[in-house]
């Protein structure tokens, strides 16, 4: 009987006793949740009463497990207290990753809502992004050294590793050289507040969103869903447009090249009236005026502003179809055109005061020659 009622005391206790600990943790952070509305740290932290309940277990029963008297317990009692002890170092990682995910949460969520400003916002998530990756990465690396060491040949290999620990040191910096570049690189664009996730970047000539910082690459959305990874090295090497930096409005143009015979007073009210109907501009600033001219066209130039680049793209997008529409149906002229075909010049007379020659040449009595006899005998140049 004693043999049946011990390991179920032990085991049955153990699991009461966590599932106790469980409820009472859990019912002493309902209550501070519902005392402090202002931070949501208390209500986060009873996503970790699984793990707690984990590492109870396992510790309660790597105590007593041997208590229980029954005869295959006694006999691999290293097996199962080795399998226990890496349980509990695994559970303990856990919860210590899960309670260190949950205050990085908290305090992320509890300074955006007391944030107005979206770039202040976005730096802050950067970081504790990234504060939560160097904590994970660390908590696991410690998690598995403390299983490893949990082995006895493990032991011997270990001090024989911290023997050589210079030397190894010096050929894992050589060959993780990038790697560890990059692992500064990342920390140095969190808390050197470069680039931002959510920021609106062009990078290589692509054009996209932050939409990923990790410790060692950055992945940029493009804006046709793409996703391109780049070492986070190259935001700290290289040149690039941070479209966000300094906030999210923008400023946008369309530059159009027309006729000299634009009517660029016309196009300027027109244009005015096109932004009244799209509702991607911000109502900030518009203009327009003529920026350039060539021989044969001059350049228009319409500027518009939005409150941020997926606005202006879409602004920009609009004004150029409308504003050419408008000018094809009303004023088709105002299109730059190529000569297909030699223009007629002046009469006689005005083509002679034009180019300086003399009339008397033109007839004997010095008078100058019929109008339809010049006309058809002019030379043909020029655009008709």
């Amino acid at each position: 009987m004693e043999s049946v009622l011990r390991p179920l005391i032990v085991i049955g206790g153990s699991v009461v006793i966590t599932l106790l600990i469980g409820w009472l943790v859990d019912l002493l952070l309902r209550r501070a949740d519902s005392r402090h509305h202002e931070t949501p740290l208390w209500g986060l932290l009873r996503r970790c009463r699984p793990p707690l309940q984990v590492v109870v277990i396992t510790a309660l029963l790597r105590g007593s497990y041997h208590q229980t008297e029954i005869a295959w317990v006694w006999e691999h009692r290293a097996g199962i207290g080795q399998i226990l002890t890496l349980v509990l170092i695994g559970a303990s990682a856990w919860l210590v990753v899960r309670i260190a995910a949950t205050v990085v949460e908290a305090s992320y969520a509890r300074y955006a809502m007391g944030t107005r400003d979206p770039a202040r916002v976005r730096r802050v998530r950067t970081q504790v992004t990234l504060i939560q990756r160097v904590v994970i990465a660390v908590v696991t690396v410690v998690a598995i050294a403390a299983m490893l060491l949990t082995f006895p040949p493990m032991r011997a290999v270990g001090t024989s590793m911290l023997a050589s620990a210079g030397l190894l040191g010096i050929v894992a910096g050589v060959a993780a050289q990038s790697t560890l570049g990059n692992l500064f690189a990342g920390l140095q664009i969190a808390f050197g507040d470069m680039v931002r996730i959510g920021d609106t970047v062009v990078v290589d000539g692509e054009w996209g969103t932050i939409d990923e910082i990790t410790l060692t690459f950055l992945a940029v959305r493009t804006w046709d869903e793409r996703r391109i990874t780049m070492p986070v090295s190259y935001f700290t090497s290289q040149p690039f447009e941070n479209w966000s930096r300094g906030g999210a409005q923008m400023t946008g143009t369309v530059f159009f090249h027309l006729d000299h015979s634009a009517p660029v007073a016309a196009m300027r009210e027109k244009l005015r009236e096109i932004l009244g109907d799209i509702a991607a501009w911000d109502g900030r600033d518009w203009s327009l005026a003529v920026t350039d001219t060539t021989p044969s066209t001059i350049q228009v130039r319409a500027v518009m502003t939005a409150k941020d680049a997926d606005d202006i793209w879409t602004a920009r997008c609009a004004v150029r179809e409308q504003l050419i529409g408008w000018l094809r149906d009303h004023h088709p002229y105002a299109l730059p055109r190529i000569a297909t075909s030699p223009a007629v010049l002046p009469p006689g007379e005005q083509w002679a005061e034009l180019t300086g020659a003399k009339a008397g040449r033109a007839g004997s009595n010095g008078s100058a020659p019929p109008a339809d006899r010049d006309d058809s005998r002019a030379p043909r140049t020029g655009r008709g």
